[in-house]
């Protein structure tokens, strides 16, 4: 009788540990319907990106601001280039996931870098609108694409230049200057709805050559990844 109490008791125990640790754990604000978190490599170290659990938390400081001078802080549309797809903070979640840990994608921070200093989001590089704006010769414009697959063509002669023109050999994602054909895919991002810095990039993009098809655009940008309490990062 003794060891069959002895043994509920265990029971009970080994229950109520289970439970109160199950209610640690829990979240209460998820990232979406099936995810509390997502990790993501950042600076060849792993960032748990989530939300604040502090249902009552607000931001505060630049990004609580709700009206900027226009010009030059004007609203964004959401096409900033016909082609481009606008998305979300759940797309951004997926190439995290995947793009990101394959190396087919990239999450492109493209504010100056004196606003990337301050915080940026997990797994973002910082390339500047600037450098997109570049003259094609300029180093930093070069190393930019070549991260983002695209490689600069050598001398072409006339001949094979005719052939891609006409459709052969791939030619549709090449130019006189650069080779697009093994592009990745990118989600370009700033400061929010008001911001011109990745819209900036993102027709310098498009100009340069890269497939619209390709380029991916986080309007929301941080404020609102603050405004939704998810993690980010000071480099």
């Amino acid at each position: 009788m003794q060891i069959f109490k002895l043994t509920k008791q265990l029971c009970l125990m080994t229950f109520t540990f289970l439970f109160m640790s199950t209610s640690v754990l829990a979240v209460d604000v998820m990232l979406d319907a099936e995810r509390d978190s997502v990790d993501v490599i950042h600076n060849n170290g792993v960032i748990k990106v989530k939300r604040i659990q502090d249902t009552d938390h607000k931001i505060t400081g630049g990004f609580t601001k709700t009206s900027r001078k226009c010009p030059p802080f004007c609203i964004q549309p959401m096409v900033p280039v016909p082609g481009v797809k606008p998305v979300s903070e759940i797309d951004i979640f997926n190439l995290m996931e995947n793009e990101l840990v394959s190396g087919d994608g990239l999450l492109i921070d493209a504010r100056t870098p004196a606003w990337h200093q301050k915080g940026t989001i997990p797994g973002s590089i910082n390339i500047p609108f600037t450098v997109f704006e570049a003259d094609i010769n300029e180093p930093a414009l070069q190393d930019a694409l070549k991260k983002m697959g695209v490689r600069k063509r050598g001398s072409v002669s006339g001949f094979v230049r005719t052939l891609e023109k006409s459709g052969f050999l791939n030619g549709d994602m090449k130019n006189d200057v650069w080779d697009f054909s093994r592009t990745k895919k990118v989600i370009i991002w700033c400061n929010g709805p008001w911001c011109g810095q990745s819209p900036r990039a993102i027709k310098a993009l498009v100009e340069l050559g890269y497939p619209a098809e390709k380029i991916q655009y986080y309007r929301g940008g941080m404020q609102t990844w603050q405004i939704l309490g998810l993690t980010t990062v000071k480099p």
